[in-house]
């Protein structure tokens, strides 16, 4: 019996992530899954706080990341895993109950179906109100709530993206078929689950960028699509827990983006989006207004707290756009002057 069932590699990259990571692999050594189709790997960047002897103790492969990006440690565990299935947890998230696997496994019975993600962000009362206040909104930069481009429910807008996709209700899951050349949710991470066979068509070696993943899968595919599960369940992202933390993440995601972007330009190919954007510029212009005149995101945060009452979380809606709109323009800033894009240093990161 076991055998029918696809063997699962949960892919965990850490660096100094011990205060979130054995929540983290309790959880999955919980899952109701045969012990002998199941596999940790965690791909580590040079932890010095305990988190290697964390995963030691839960019986995870470990693997160096000598690259120490988070997306070099997904590509890093995806070398050496053995499943049928690659589950990108990262070692913030918590998997809320039991079953959580078999129901990501379950549109996998549909052959067309490449990849599953769940649909919403889990917010549990314990945890930090800025943690529930991005469970809430469905994403941890509200820039992309101005954009559009998000991939779990949000309480504001009562929708799991605001761009314009195919969806077929299957019941437990939407199916979504992405094709290339229109807008892609920014699907591929925090539970993430894909057929290791699918990833003969992206390129996901020495880093693996989530959204890059699906577009390289939509490019490759003869109709120039893909198919993904949205699972109706959640996951738990224990983002931030501080104003002090998200600043610093904020700061960290643009700086990488800045540099990743440069070492990946390639001449465009047919499907691509046509350069411009201007529906990225639109979006970006009345964030920054919204953020500058307030009454916005307080409407916005009162329409959140109704669909999703937490008045204590939903408080933190406009000092998270305050200081997404001072990192981003600090970082654009930068660049108009010239400085060269740079990773993050992460020789002092803790989780």
């Amino acid at each position: 019996m076991n055998a029918a069932l696809p063997k699962v590699s949960v892919l965990v990259p850490t660096l100094n992530a011990n205060r979130t990571l054995g929540e983290c692999l309790r959880a999955v050594r919980a899952q109701d899954w045969p012990e002998d189709r199941l596999e940790i790997v965690v791909a580590d960047a040079g932890s010095t706080d305990g988190t290697l002897e964390t995963a030691r103790r839960f019986g995870a492969r470990l693997v160096a990341n000598p690259l120490r990006t988070g997306e070099a440690g997904k590509s890093a565990a995806a070398r050496v895993a053995t499943g049928d299935l690659l589950a990108l947890v990262d070692s913030d998230n918590v998997l809320p109950s039991p079953d959580w696997l078999r129901r990501m496994a379950e549109p996998f019975a549909d052959p067309a179906v490449a990849a599953a993600e769940p649909l919403r962000y889990d917010a549990r009362p314990e945890d930090p109100p800025l943690t529930r206040y991005f469970a809430r909104l469905g994403m941890n930069d509200p820039l992309c709530l101005f954009l559009g481009n998000y991939d779990r429910e949000c309480a504001v807008t009562g929708r799991w993206t605001g761009l314009p996709v195919e969806t077929e209700d299957r019941g437990g899951w939407l199916t979504v078929r992405l094709r290339r050349g229109r807008p892609f949710p920014t699907i591929g991470a925090n539970g993430f689950v894909i057929r290791r066979d699918a990833l003969r068509a992206a390129r996901w070696d020495p880093y693996w960028f989530d959204v890059d993943v699906l577009q390289d899968l939509a490019a490759a595919a003869p109709d120039r699509t893909v198919t993904v599960a949205k699972v109706r369940t959640g996951i738990v992202h224990l983002y931030c827990a501080t104003m002090a933390d998200f600043r610093r993440k904020q700061a960290r995601r643009v700086r990488d983006y800045l540099f990743f972007s440069a070492q990946r330009a390639r001449p465009p190919r047919p499907g691509d989006p046509p350069a411009g954007r201007p529906p990225l510029l639109r979006g970006i212009l009345r964030f920054s207004l919204a953020t500058l005149l307030v009454l916005p995101l307080v409407l916005q945060a009162r329409r959140g707290n109704a669909a999703s009452p937490d008045p204590e979380a939903w408080r933190l809606h406009g000092r998270a756009c305050r200081i997404t709109l001072r990192v981003y323009a600090a970082a654009a800033l930068r660049r108009a002057l010239g400085f060269r894009p740079a990773p993050a240093d992460r020789s002092a990161w803790r989780q």
